[in-house]
């Protein structure tokens, strides 16, 4: 499973998919907060960053399965 995760902040999405035992191959997130980008590559560096929700190519990535996103 493919996940985006727009506005990401420190990844909760992630923690939350991580606490409720649901598996996944690829976490993308956008997010341009340096110290929340800092926090989510120290718990989970595998994480693809994206930068800004604005420079988002949708077409650019692999099928997403998830879309989550907190503002």
């Amino acid at each position: 499973m493919n996940v985006l995760s727009l506005f990401d902040g420190m990844s909760c999405g992630q923690q939350a998919l991580v606490r409720a035992g649901i598996n996944y191959d690829k976490y993308y997130a956008s997010e341009i907060d340096k110290y929340a980008i800092k926090v989510t590559m120290a718990n989970f560096p595998d994480t693809t960053q994206l930068g800004s929700v604005v420079d988002v190519n949708g077409y650019d990535l692999p099928k997403i399965d998830l879309l989550m996103g907190g503002s």
